[in-house]
């Protein structure tokens, strides 16, 4: 895969661009004036992978408490804005690494350039969002309703906006629940601009549908080398959301991180309990976080070649299996003693 060439910009510690690791996002969804309940779920995406965190900001209350949550955070924060610049104004001054508003929507061109002023000052980037749910009436007008096209426009709309305030520390996302619509605005904005992208599915859905969703779209859309940084929008809690665009990139090839389980779909030929097996290991080790591929295989057929290829792997008999470390067979093993025998390896390697 051949990434689109960005240019660069830095939110806190991480790079975002072409020559960057395409980096994952969640959102928390606490009040973000409760300041210790935030704190308490950054630091949960934070161990799951989170590598940037936005926080919605609808209020003055909410952005006073920025600076107390950055102080216990130790990944960059975005604030997400709406309409008001003296939320954008507060949270800079409170300390924030990014801001996620469309500057069109935030007043008067004298609200605009206080804004950017206060972002240029402190090199912070902005995130221009566009919405399919939330395009501009004129857009809506003209085009009938949120096509790719009309998303397109928005975004070089409020582009232009930044850059007639000598502002360039952009990044820029157009997502819709459709994939189509989706994927066809990010293509059509890649022929115009070398921003870097936020990619996702807005509105993707429930935990099983989103999950789908989003690896269809971002798996398009990274296949075409389109994306820098993404987040899996899904309605549950945001730690899945992490673990998901983690699971993206590594099927990719695009990250490594934490275990791999490559397991049988099952059949009936096997004699193991693969499916509590494999569901056992991939819990116990998730707190694992370097790179390890785990073959959990329940029959002859496909077992030693999968598990020959892994670090450590399960060729699955009637009632016991093979372990192989390394690709090479160790010894046999019990099927009441396999996740135990499995997370041992895993831990000492």
């Amino acid at each position: 895969m051949n990434r689109r060439k960005t240019r660069q910009i830095a939110i806190g510690s991480v790079k975002i661009g072409s020559d960057f690791p395409i980096s994952v996002q969640s959102m928390t969804n606490t009040d973000t004036a409760d300041v210790n309940a935030t704190i308490k779920q950054i630091s949960a995406l934070e161990a799951a992978g989170c590598e940037i965190v936005r926080l919605a900001v609808p209020n003055m209350e909410a952005a006073e408490a920025v600076s107390k949550i950055k102080f216990f955070s130790s990944i960059p924060i975005i604030a997400d804005i709406h309409f008001d610049y003296k939320l954008a104004l507060k949270v800079i001054d409170k300390g924030i690494d990014g801001l996620r508003l469309n500057p069109g929507n935030i007043g008067d061109k004298q609200r605009i350039k206080t804004v950017v002023k206060a972002a240029r000052e402190n090199k912070l980037p902005i995130r221009i969002g566009v919405n399919a749910g939330s395009l501009e009436k004129d857009i809506l007008e003209k085009y009938g309703h949120p096509t790719a096209e009309a998303m397109l426009e928005s975004a070089l709309r409020h582009i232009k906006i930044l850059e007639d305030n000598d502002f360039f520390d952009i990044k820029v996302s157009l997502k819709a629940s459709d994939i189509g619509k989706t994927i066809e605005a990010y293509r059509l904005l890649a022929k115009k601009v070398d921003y870097p992208f936020h990619i996702g599915i807005t509105e993707a859905g429930t935990i099983f549908s989103g999950t789908v969703k989003s690896a269809v779209g971002l798996g398009i859309l990274l296949a075409d080398g389109i994306g820098d940084t993404l987040r899996v929008s899904l309605t549950g809690d945001p730690v899945e959301e992490v673990r998901v665009g983690w699971e993206i990139l590594k099927t990719m090839k695009l990250r490594e991180r934490g275990v791999n389980i490559i397991s049988c779909p099952t059949c009936g030929r096997i004699n193991l309990d693969i499916i509590t097996i494999a569901n056992e290991i991939e819990k116990k080790l998730s707190h694992i976080k370097r790179p390890v591929n785990i073959a959990v295989m329940g029959c002859v057929v496909n077992g030693p070649g999968e598990a020959i290829e892994s670090d450590i792997g399960i060729a699955g008999g009637d009632g016991v299996g093979m372990l192989y470390i390394k690709g090479k067979p160790a010894k046999k093993v019990k099927e009441k003693d396999i996740v135990d025998a499995i997370i041992r390896e895993v831990e000492r390697l």
